[in-house]
């Protein structure tokens, strides 16, 4: 393919080509495989951290050059020299000790998680499934301070989402990027760190033109990314998102549970 016809479509993960019992749709699987044969660089642009991506990327097959994770905050490159065929090419960190102690001067019942930039998860209380991954360990709030962080996550049990969302707004969050998850979910990164500033450095270090952009999300923290891709080129919302998720895009999918991801891909 010429370089000039390639695509960056770049695939949000849970909610987008996972379903909530982890399962990927065959019909799904099989098209992100075959626009990937085609020569298009299909990739994941993803708030979970590498580890706990690692395996959708083998599922689906992709090895794609780059893969955004942590909400943009450790960007993967392929190496065949590493362990399981990528590097941390791109890594952003920040001190959570202020962000963190704001927090929980209004969200004392939160459960805190910080992950380093090794993938490593240190937290206070339980968390949902696996959706923290399996190398992490239990530790005092005060633990949390002492570890630079590339994400920082925040939930609470105890409140229905737009409570949750309430609380949020009165944070006043400064020299942080926050997104609120599918559910009482608060993602905190790298001021100024999104995965649409990932994906903007990964299009520019392959040269792919800003048209030739698409990029597909569900969540609240997909919002800039939509928007990144909607500027110049397809910025496409699943059509069970969030109303501020579809307004963010140009293009309304399908929902997960009509495979959305695979009818969009059929025009490539």
């Amino acid at each position: 393919m010429d370089a000039t016809d390639r695509w960056l479509i770049a695939l949000d993960i849970d909610g987008t080509l996972l379903h909530a019992d982890g399962t990927i749709s065959d019909d799904v699987a099989a098209e992100v495989r075959r626009v990937a044969c085609l020569g298009h660089e299909v990739t994941l642009a993803t708030g979970r951290s590498a580890a706990h991506m690692r395996p959708v990327l083998s599922e689906l097959g992709l090895k794609p050059e780059y893969v955004v994770c942590s909400n943009g905050a450790i960007t993967l490159r392929r190496d065949a020299g590493a362990d399981d065929g990528y590097r941390r090419e791109f890594v952003e960190t920040f001190n959570p000790t202020e962000v963190l102690t704001a927090i929980r001067s209004h969200l004392v019942g939160g459960h805190y998680a910080v992950e380093d930039d090794t993938g490593f998860y240190r937290y206070t209380d339980v968390f949902p499934g696996n959706s923290i991954g399996s190398r992490n360990e239990k530790v005092p709030f005060e633990e949390l301070l002492k570890h630079l962080a590339t994400r920082v996550v925040v939930i609470s049990p105890d409140h229905h989402m737009e409570d949750f969302l309430a609380v949020v707004e009165r944070m006043g969050l400064h020299r942080v990027s926050y997104a609120i998850g599918w559910t009482a979910w608060l993602d905190i990164a790298p001021d100024g760190v999104n995965k649409a500033t990932a994906l903007e450095r990964v299009r520019d270090l392959m040269g792919i033109s800003r048209t030739r952009v698409l990029a597909v999300g569900d969540g609240r923290n997909d919002i800039d990314m939509l928007k990144w891709a909607s500027g110049w080129g397809r910025g496409v919302a699943m059509a069970h998102a969030p109303a501020e998720v579809m307004a963010a895009s140009n293009e309304i999918a399908a929902s997960l549970d009509e495979d959305g991801v695979a009818r969009l891909l059929e025009g490539f």
